[in-house]
């Protein structure tokens, strides 16, 4: 029989201020990441995170803090009722967000989507129109 095995995520910063982020796996090996998501639907946050990361979104608190809820959405059915959610920042303890801000994040979340479907809405009709 095998010994139960654990994945885990270290995050945490260089000398210099620049964030890491490493994967370990129950081999012992780890890997480098910018951005991912271990357990259950991993995979789909996983190709989520590769789709929509970029540096500039890395460069914003916020923008970061809406992809990671952005990628959660994407497998999580009750908005942000069951998201948890922790941020770190270089010379600073580790912040829990409280539910209530999840909850504005998931807001500007949802705006932005009901935003960009009445925009893509829009440009069927005046497409179909020609």
């Amino acid at each position: 029989r095998r010994p139960f095995g654990i994945s885990t995520l270290i995050v945490g910063f260089d000398y210099d201020g620049t964030p890491r982020l490493y994967q370990t796996d129950p081999s012992g090996t780890y890997h480098a990441w910018k951005a991912n998501a271990i357990g259950r639907s991993a995979k789909t946050v996983r190709e989520f995170l590769e789709k929509h990361y970029t540096d500039e979104v890395a460069d914003s608190d916020d923008e970061t803090i809406k992809l990671a809820i952005k990628a959660l959405l994407e497998v999580v059915q009750s908005g942000g009722k069951n998201i948890e959610l922790a941020v770190m920042r270089k010379g600073e303890t580790l912040k829990i967000l409280q539910p209530e801000e999840v909850d504005k994040f998931v807001e500007v979340i949802e705006k932005e989507k009901e935003a960009e479907a009445e925009k893509k809405k829009k440009e069927k009709a005046s497409g179909s129109a020609k």
